[in-house]
């Protein structure tokens, strides 16, 4: 049973309590000889032994009533709160309800405490990107350039080579076997699709850094060059913020990982990507129109998927994916920005 109704229910049992304690004082007080006045003596055609309880009832409602609203819109506020608190948010001011202040104190600063957490690890995060910068795992890195590099000179040149072959066969054919055509159609369809999965997998082999590129430039350069590259529609909306070196490392690897699965898994004809900049929040948003996904199966075995995470977790960001098979997929991850004098 919710508090409101607890409320409820007990205002009405103290007001009948109540009233049993005054109807036996006054019977104490004043015995009465004859009951039957009590159902013969009439208040508006009503017998008194009504009138009492009745207006008992009346009350207890009343009072009822207004202790639940009153806890209710305590309760309300509470979770609001909370609410806020859980997304690393500022939540309003305490409206004047004395009785929950040291609740709501308490709330901010355990707010307060999250907010210079996350301050000191978007730090860390700026540190460590710095350290990875000059030193970058060389033994990885260099596996995946040769990887990508072996890619490139050879699947990719055959893949293309292929195509064209493909295209001059089917050019020479003039459409005198439609069975070949049609054939010879599907071949170049496939082999357009294992190029456009080639391209994706060497961005995720060989990922371009930001260098000495704000975050802006290095996204508009990143899907200028798959834009021209790939057989798929791509839009964006890049404003220019303000972030340390740590979060644009971050959001930019996000980025490139989310174009990655677009392209090798979704099978997307457009995608759509926006960073912007509301309300104290960094917004990076990539949606696409693909075959999307199983949300619980992909959130289970995917680590392109866990590894966003991970990165929006060290920002102290919120990540949301919203997928619907054969109509999409939508990430969205939201850092709060934090200025420092609030530490």
């Amino acid at each position: 049973m919710k508090i409101y109704s607890r409320l409820f229910l007990i205002s009405i049992i103290l007001t009948f309590t109540f009233l049993l304690l005054v109807s036996l004082l006054f019977y104490l007080a004043f015995p009465i000889d004859n009951w039957q006045l009590l159902w013969q003596v009439k208040v508006l055609e009503v017998p008194f032994i009504l009138i009492v309880p009745t207006i008992a009832l009346l009350f207890g409602l009343f009072i009822g009533l207004i202790s639940s609203y009153v806890v209710r819109k305590r309760v309300n506020f509470l979770e609001q709160s909370l609410t806020m608190l859980m997304k690393n948010q500022a939540f309003t001011e305490n409206p004047a309800f004395e009785e929950i202040d040291v609740i709501h104190r308490k709330m901010k600063d355990v707010q307060d405490f999250i907010q210079q957490q996350t301050i000191r690890t978007q730090k860390l995060i700026e540190e460590r990107t710095h350290d990875q910068e000059e030193k970058l795992n060389q033994v990885i890195s260099e596996e995946r350039n040769r990887l990508a590099r072996e890619l490139h000179d050879s699947v990719s040149q055959e893949l293309f080579a292929a195509s064209m072959l493909v295209s001059a066969v089917n050019a020479s054919n003039s459409g005198e076997n439609q069975i070949m055509t049609k054939q010879l159609g599907q071949i170049e369809s496939m082999i357009q699709q294992a190029q456009l999965e080639m391209r994706a997998l060497l961005l995720h082999l060989r990922p371009v850094p930001l260098k000495d590129n704000t975050l802006k430039e290095g996204m508009e350069k990143l899907l200028q060059e798959l834009k021209t590259k790939v057989h798929v529609h791509i839009t964006w909306n890049v404003e220019d913020v303000l972030v340390n070196k740590g979060i644009e490392d971050h959001l930019f690897r996000i980025l490139q990982e989310a174009l990655s699965n677009a392209l090798r898994h979704a099978k997307a004809e457009t995608i759509d990507t926006i960073l912007i900049e509301r309300d104290g929040l960094v917004i990076l948003r990539v949606k696409d129109d693909g075959v999307g996904f199983d949300m619980n199966e992909k959130k289970a075995g995917s680590y392109g998927i866990s590894n966003m995470y991970e990165r929006a977790a060290e920002m102290g960001a919120h990540v949301h994916i919203v997928s619907i098979p054969e109509k999409g997929t939508r990430l969205e991850v939201r850092v709060p920005m934090i200025e420092e004098e609030n530490v």
